[in-house]
């Protein structure tokens, strides 16, 4: 699907200054025409690319990526059209998949590197991971939508409805309204970053949750691969675990208990704990 954005994104001058409480570095890389943002934790720990979720920017991971930095090398995406990565134009799991790889490259991050996505950005992880030797997958969350499927639970009026909420100037109380559970940190880190995500980018990304099938990656995605999903997730049901299951009997399976589809913004504590177990396995080989 192509699209081209008609609608300013905006980067507020508030959110910029998020940037100097990060821990972390920008690091820089392109793919073609698209430059792509990462912040990167530094340290000498096998990398970890974090991909996050279709209105998620790099910075919102901020409060995962500081839980792994004594375990790894955390390096948080800012997916095209989101963050201070450019848009493009087209917003397919192709063209996602394909800036990972670039960003691979660009950052000169090996074939040990995990990758770790959340949402979106699961699925990203599951198609790059199957054209890029790497060290191990997380995916937490995946949407099972697709061809012939349940529709995603979240419409895109929902999405842009907050969109618009934040392109207005929203606050912290705004986006409690529609996230009561999240830390009052995540609440005013979205707020604040929201409106720098393109509209056409989650239009188009909202549409693939229903052309693009997450089942024609997994079954092909390398061992050792873990998913993590949220145990009352709308996203993945109890139906959509069983068949996750049943096409990959190799892989683990772990559910986070008392959280939706955020997982970590919903039980902080008990999913960066499994996020914690899950990576300690896979770097321990």
């Amino acid at each position: 699907m192509t699209v081209t954005s008609t609608l300013v994104r905006q980067v507020r001058q508030d959110a910029l200054a998020d940037l100097a409480d990060v821990p972390a570095v920008s690091r820089w890389a392109r793919h073609g025409d698209v430059a792509l943002h990462a912040l990167d934790y530094g340290g000498d720990g096998v990398p970890v690319l974090v991909l996050p979720g279709i209105t998620s920017p790099a910075v919102t991971m901020d409060f995962v990526a500081r839980e792994l930095v004594d375990l790894c090398r955390p390096v948080v995406l800012d997916v095209r059209g989101r963050g201070l990565s450019d848009s493009g134009t087209s917003w397919t799991l192709d063209d996602y998949a394909a800036d990972v790889l670039a960003v691979l490259d660009a950052l000169e991050l090996g074939p040990d590197t995990i990758l770790f996505g959340h949402s979106m950005g699961a699925r990203i992880a599951a198609v790059a991971a199957t054209r890029r030797p790497v060290g191990g997958a997380v995916l937490v969350d995946p949407p099972l939508s697709g061809p012939g499927r349940a529709p995603y639970p979240t419409t895109l009026e929902a999405f842009l409805g907050q969109l618009h909420e934040a392109q207005r100037g929203t606050d912290a109380d705004g986006v409690a309204r529609s996230w009561p559970r999240w830390p009052r940190r995540e609440q005013e880190l979205r707020a604040r970053w929201l409106s720098s995500c393109d509209e056409a980018a989650i239009a188009a990304t909202h549409a693939g949750f229903e052309s693009e099938d997450f089942f024609d990656a997994w079954p092909h995605v390398p061992a050792p691969v873990t998913l993590l999903h949220g145990a009352d997730s709308p996203v993945v049901p109890a139906s959509g675990v069983a068949e996750i299951a049943a096409a990959r009997p190799d892989a683990r399976l772990v559910a986070v208990p008392d959280a939706g589809h955020m997982v970590f913004w919903d039980n902080p504590a008990e999913a960066l704990g499994l996020l914690r177990t899950m990576l300690t396995g896979l770097l321990r080989g």
